[in-house]
């Protein structure tokens, strides 16, 4: 299990080492890399909702959820997005590998969009320092969290999901062994719908 952890944080560096190692369907393999793909699934969820307007406006209201409700919220509307990314996107994928030719399992096609979504996951970190400099202004509109300085995070988030985006096509790539052109087009298809989630 530790070498999954680890390689967590390889993904990032090296990537297709990572997910050649996702070849292996060898149960006792899957079992020892399922809670580093929770981790990953779960703070990836958080980071996203916590990207939505809908996140920035909670404390618009003056009866609205203050405090640890709104904490309690994040975690759980994290949970429940990063849960249905992992099975809906997951299952495109999966869809989507087979059509082109794929004999991979839908289990293996959820972990690799999970290690690939290791970028958006640690995108969680910048809020410590974003709640160090604005504080509840983060979730009004118009706070004080506007400006540069905002620009700077939101061009921190958008590099943090084309990273994502990257690592799925080289993931692809790397686990079938298929050229670039036909692993873009099977991530074309996820990706897409990925964003329709987002929108919603």
């Amino acid at each position: 299990m530790r070498e999954w952890w680890l390689r967590t944080l390889l993904v990032l560096s090296a990537p297709r080492a990572v997910f050649v190692a996702l070849r292996g369907d060898d149960p006792d393999e899957v079992a020892v890399r399922a809670e580093p793909v929770l981790a990953i699934v779960l703070l990836a969820g958080v980071a996203f909702v916590l990207s939505t307007h809908l996140t920035g406006r909670l404390l618009d209201e003056p009866d609205g959820p203050q405090g640890i409700v709104i904490a309690v919220w994040v975690f759980l509307a994290g949970f429940l997005y990063g849960g249905l990314a992992y099975w809906v996107v997951g299952g495109v994928l999966f869809w989507i590998l087979r059509t082109l030719g794929s004999e991979g399992t839908y289990l293996r096609a959820r972990h690799l969009l999970a290690f690939a979504a290791v970028p958006v996951a640690l995108a969680l970190a910048v809020w410590p320092v974003k709640l160090a400099l604005y504080g509840g202004d983060l979730f009004h509109r118009g706070g004080s969290d506007r400006g540069a300085g905002a620009d700077v995070f939101d061009v921190i988030w958008l590099a943090a999901c084309l990273w994502a985006a990257a690592l799925l096509a080289i993931g692809v790539r790397a686990v079938h062994g298929w050229t670039w052109w036909r692993a873009a087009v099977a991530t074309a298809v996820p990706l897409a719908v990925g964003a329709g989630l987002a929108l919603l």
